[in-house]
């Protein structure tokens, strides 16, 4: 029987690979790691135990960001990243102008999550646990 122990990495394909590390990386604390000599352009990030790879928008890679014409939600496809305080993180996010999907909020587990997004418009929840 598989037995999946955890989510090993998560892909994006991006249009601005300086833009995403800035994103990732100064905004958000990731560590830029070092990644294998691709024959294609992208750059790896720890968040914790998770691996984030971004790929380079190219000719034989999908579409940079999800944009299928409908308004973004936090009911639909997102990544989800666990931080200390989420009020704070939306803080800082809207100082540096990141587009909200959604302002922080309670779930009804009194945990608190806000939804940006990326430069690419991926969504991403940033949730920290009830206080």
């Amino acid at each position: 029987m598989i037995r999946v122990s955890q989510i090993d990495h998560v892909t994006l394909v991006v249009r601005d690979l300086d833009a995403s590390r800035r994103f990732y990386v100064d905004l958000l604390g990731m560590e830029n790691v070092s990644r294998p000599a691709f024959d294609f352009a992208g750059l790896w990030f720890r968040a914790g135990s998770t691996l984030l790879h971004l790929i380079l928008e190219h000719d034989r890679s999908g579409p940079a960001g999800v944009n299928d014409g409908r308004a973004k939600s936090s009911r639909g496809f997102h990544l989800a990243f666990a931080v200390d305080d989420a009020e704070a993180a939306a803080a800082d996010l809207e100082a540096a102008g990141v587009a909200f999907v959604t302002k922080p909020k309670r779930r009804p587990d009194g945990a608190i999550q806000t939804f940006v997004l990326d430069p690419d418009r991926h969504v991403i929840e940033l949730c920290s646990p009830p206080k």
